[in-house]
């Protein structure tokens, strides 16, 4: 078994699926005082409150009511940390979905599952992964 890595820095990415992005984006700046981080593209935008970060997506289908939760984010302080999280996840058969990856924001990430099936990414994200709080 590998070594568990240093603890991660909190749960500050959360992600949803939507089927009115705009309204929702729009919400979330507008009403919420969120600012936008990082448009990925026409599906994919990512807002900010400074030290977190809201994924929305548009959905492929029409969910029947209301957003869909799609996954969390628990935050890395490095790349080199992130890997050696999907190491060490890989050692104790905890269900890795897929190899780390870089994102063209600077981030990397990968995902797992707990026992429930919810959805994990841990992710080193150069615009929050090096805040610290006491």
């Amino acid at each position: 078994m590998t070594e568990r890595p240093p603890a991660f820095r909190g749960i500050r990415h959360v992600a949803f699926r939507v089927s009115n992005l705009e309204e929702c984006e729009k919400f979330y700046t507008d009403v919420m005082g969120m600012e936008l981080l990082y448009r990925a593209n026409e599906n994919l935008v990512y807002l900010t409150c400074g030290n977190d970060n809201l994924s929305l997506a548009r959905a492929k289908s029409d969910p029947e009511e209301g957003g869909v939760f799609d996954h969390y984010g628990f935050i890395v302080e490095s790349k080199e940390s992130l890997d050696a999280w999907h190491a060490y996840f890989s050692s104790i058969d905890v269900p890795v979905l897929d190899q780390p990856h870089d994102h063209a924001d600077g981030a990397r990430s990968f995902h797992i599952k707990d026992p429930a099936g919810n959805i994990i990414q841990p992710i080193y994200h150069p615009a929050i992964s090096a805040q610290r709080f006491e």
